[in-house]
């Protein structure tokens, strides 16, 4: 898996422009665990590059895993084979160079700025930035997409895929986001050059303490979101108003930013919890864990047991056996009591809350333990 740059790189570039203040408190913050939705796209990207590259078949990288997560055949045909046929549609004629997995930097003019290409290729007088999108989300817009237009302006920088970009006519940036058809937008050299600059201003300026500092939909996924006193500000503000004084266009202006704020919120909770699994005290708060749910120790010992107080086959299972809860129903109808031997509570995991709450926080035993280990090896 490709490294990213601390400064600002595809996915940061919008943010960057629009809010150069963001650099300087991003790098403060404390690194974000991926999430199985992150860890699933990297696998995908992972398998369509060696496809693309020629090392592998769409058949052979079945089976593939990272952290955890396998690229099954139901995957493929849901979101790799439809990523593949896409990029037929790119390139109907199989007349495409390309280069997949590029990284592609601007080396003295901006250092420590870099990004991977998904795929830099060229057929004739046009240069294509591909840029691969597997999540199932909002689909992207490749109109002045500011990660195409960053990839693009490091790739004409970089001697290995510079070639792309040479004697062209135009540079088409291509989002491939299955089940959607590629959408493409075609720009000039230009307007990759005026992005250059932009992007070289935001850089330069982000090493200032009077840095710019804006909030808009670049905010979204800023991992400075928490702590940003653009955002702290809007909702210490906001906690200040009073809603029944709020005129009906005041009101209007004031949900175009809830989804921000919302998010915020989501943000800072998760950055609590995050804190709290590695047991650092965030005072006022602690974890507890979520609701256990029942389960049975040996499903078949279950069985077993039902059908000999008395459940018939029909009664205990569906498609499979009945949960304890439907099983401990059916058993009071017979006047009967669900052996406790035959279950265990498991909770799901850990949730944020406030010191008052009633319940014992949980002890990370096994983070600790772990990270014991871990210092002894």
């Amino acid at each position: 898996m490709a490294d990213h740059s601390t400064i600002v790189g595809g996915s940061t570039a919008d943010r960057v422009i629009n809010c150069p203040a963001s650099v300087e408190l991003c790098a403060k913050m404390p690194p974000r665990p991926s999430s199985s939705y992150a860890d699933e796209g990297t696998l995908l990207h992972e398998a369509i590059a060696l496809i693309l590259d020629g090392k592998a078949t769409p058949a052979s990288v079945i089976g593939m895993k990272y952290e955890g997560i396998e690229l099954t055949q139901e995957l493929a045909d849901e979101k790799l084979l439809p990523a593949l046929a896409n990029i037929d549609i790119l390139d109907p004629d199989q007349q495409m160079e390309i280069m997949v997995e590029a990284r592609v930097g601007f080396g003295d003019l901006l250092p420590g700025v870099f990004g991977s290409a998904d795929v830099i290729g060229k057929i004739a007088r046009t240069a294509f930035v591909i840029d691969h999108k597997f999540g199932s989300g909002v689909p992207v817009s490749p109109e002045e997409n500011a990660q195409g237009l960053f990839y693009a302006a490091a790739a004409i920088r970089t001697p290995e895929t510079a070639w792309a970009f040479e004697d062209v006519d135009e540079i088409v940036i291509a989002i491939n986001q299955p089940p959607h058809a590629p959408k493409t937008w075609a720009t000039t050299l230009d307007r990759v050059a005026r992005f250059e600059q932009d992007l070289i201003r935001a850089v330069a300026e982000a090493k200032y303490p009077t840095a710019r500092l804006a909030a808009g939909s670049w905010c979204k996924w800023c991992a400075a979101k928490p702590t940003c006193p653009k955002l702290t500000g809007a909702v210490d503000h906001a906690l200040k108003l009073q809603l029944q004084s709020l005129d009906a266009p005041t009101i209007g202006a004031y949900l175009a930013n809830a989804k921000v704020l919302e998010q915020w919120i989501a943000d800072l909770r998760g950055l609590a919890h995050q804190m709290l699994e590695k047991n650092v005290a965030v005072p006022g708060y602690k974890l507890v864990a979520k609701r256990a749910t029942r389960q049975w120790v040996d499903e078949a010992q279950a069985a077993k047991a039902l059908a000999e107080a008395g459940l018939d086959h029909g009664e205990m299972t569906v498609s499979k056996l009945v949960s304890p809860a439907q099983a401990e129903k059916l058993l009071k109808k017979q006047k009967q009591v669900l052996p406790d031997d035959l279950v265990v509570a498991i909770s799901s995991g850990s949730t944020l809350v406030p010191d008052s709450d009633p319940r014992p926080a949980v002890l990370n035993i096994g983070k600790s333990l772990a990270d014991a280990v871990s210092k002894l090896q």
